[in-house]
């Protein structure tokens, strides 16, 4: 059974008299135990697509046997596991990590990337067949196997009516991959998440005129949930940046891809006050153009007082859904890649309003705005380098190729706070990231 959404500190002997839910009743009488706990904090009402209909309280209701507090990514998984949907807590303590013991901990016996390198260079295996009928004990075979091993180790599945947050400034997950699928009523808070490094990316000859080099893995993937808060997070690539990546074949040996990915029919997502940094891929909401059937109706989204800082794209990019991003704040480091923050794809309706864009000279505000696919979008109020700036309007007079229409077609309800553009840089600074909730 769903709770309804609440706030701890506003609870008096009084609601405890009038609820009529177990499970609200449960909430309120641990409310009550314990004050002001954050892993027992709720998403407040009205505060983006998380908060329609029933709310997302996450494990606020968890009795005392399901609240855990856990130092390694074995007991990590454990509370995870532990009670099924029953609703739980689970606290993280320091920093977990599923690779500690590095990438060769994974490595199926008798694979050579050596050997890899050698069979599958361009000079020797062309670029016309992909490797998909390469048998079990081929350099490919092998590295598919080591590539399951490290699939197995790092992905955990987040249940339902859950909250893990961390504990302080110093909780991280390193290298692991949470899979919120399929389940409803998931809060994630106050957790620096370093994104996982793929030990083992797969050569595709076939993928653009040269090959490329493909690789697995969000830090965080919402795949078909729905009332999900991601909250004061910080979602990074960390000790490994793509800078560091080597390049094999001339192109670059990608270990990355998305920070916080919402797809498969996923719906009713907030996500507030976090810092997404030094990514490329960052996050992505619908993930094909022939997903109608699944996503049509569904992926809305709420992205506020977020910081983007040195990210490349997908900020995000958007198909189907009703995405409403209000007081982010994007900031392009000079000399870094960049690409574009709002990415228009197919069927989206995207309302970006009252954001602020720190950009150096050397890039366009045109480049803001990416157009996928024919799908209007509403961009209003939105300040780069403290001036208000019509997104749309600087993005068609310059790419013309890809004129933007306006007017996404719904007007987003479902906010509390809204700052004046002008002030998110800094509002959002002092308070985006992990480390900050009490």
């Amino acid at each position: 059974m769903r709770t309804h959404t609440w706030h701890a500190h506003a609870l008096t002997a009084t609601s405890l008299a009038g609820c009529t839910a177990l499970v609200l009743c449960s909430a309120v009488t641990a409310a009550q135990a314990h004050g002001r706990d954050p892993g027992r904090q709720t998403l407040a009402a009205h505060d983006g697509w998380a908060s329609q209909g029933t709310g997302t309280t996450g494990g606020a209701a968890a009795d005392a046997a399901h609240v855990t507090t856990v130092t390694t990514w074995a007991g990590f998984k454990a509370a995870l596991r532990a009670g099924g949907d029953a609703p739980k807590i689970v606290k993280v303590k320091g920093v977990i990590d599923p690779v500690a013991e590095g990438c060769a901990a994974f490595a199926a016996d008798g694979y050579d990337f050596g050997a890899y390198l050698e069979k599958y260079a361009p000079e020797n295996w062309g670029l016309d067949t992909d490797l998909s009928t390469e048998p079990a004990d081929s350099p490919e075979g092998l590295r598919a196997a080591s590539a399951a091993r490290q699939n197995e180790a790092i992905k955990v599945d987040v249940p339902a009516n859950t909250t893990v947050i961390g504990v302080g400034r110093g909780a991280a997950i390193r290298g692991g991959s949470l899979q919120i699928k399929g389940v409803d009523n998931v809060i994630l808070r106050n957790l620096t998440i370093e994104a996982p490094l793929d030990c083992y990316p797969q050569w595709d000859p076939t993928d653009g005129a040269t090959g490329a080099w493909n690789s697995e893995y969000d830090a965080v993937v919402v795949y078909g949930s729905t009332h999900v808060w991601v909250d004061h997070n910080t979602l990074t690539d960390g000790r490994h940046p793509d800078s560091t990546l080597p390049t094999y074949f001339g192109e670059k040996y990608q270990q990355h891809d998305g920070l916080l990915d919402i797809v498969r029919g996923a719906d009713h997502v907030t996500a507030s006050w976090n810092s997404f940094e030094n990514h490329d891929k960052t996050i992505l909401i619908g993930n094909s153009d022939s997903a109608g059937a699944t996503d049509a109706g569904r992926l809305k989204v709420t992205l506020h007082h977020n910081r983007f800082e040195s990210v490349v794209e997908r900020a995000p990019r958007v198909r189907f859904g009703q995405v409403d991003a209000y007081n982010n704040h994007y900031v392009v480091t000079e000399g870094e890649p960049y690409g574009y923050s709002f990415g228009v794809g197919a069927s989206s309706q995207l309302h970006a309003e009252k954001n602020a864009f720190s950009l150096p000279d050397t890039v366009s505000p045109a480049k803001i705005l990416k157009k996928w696919s024919e799908a209007p979008l509403t961009a209003e109020h939105n300040y780069v380098n403290g001036r208000a700036t019509d997104l749309i309007a600087v993005h068609n007079a310059e790419i013309p190729a890809e004129t933007l229409q306006r007017g996404a077609g719904w007007t987003p309800s479902l906010r509390t706070r809204v700052d004046p553009p002008r002030a998110v840089p800094g509002i959002v600074a002092r308070g985006a990231g992990a480390g900050k909730v009490r």
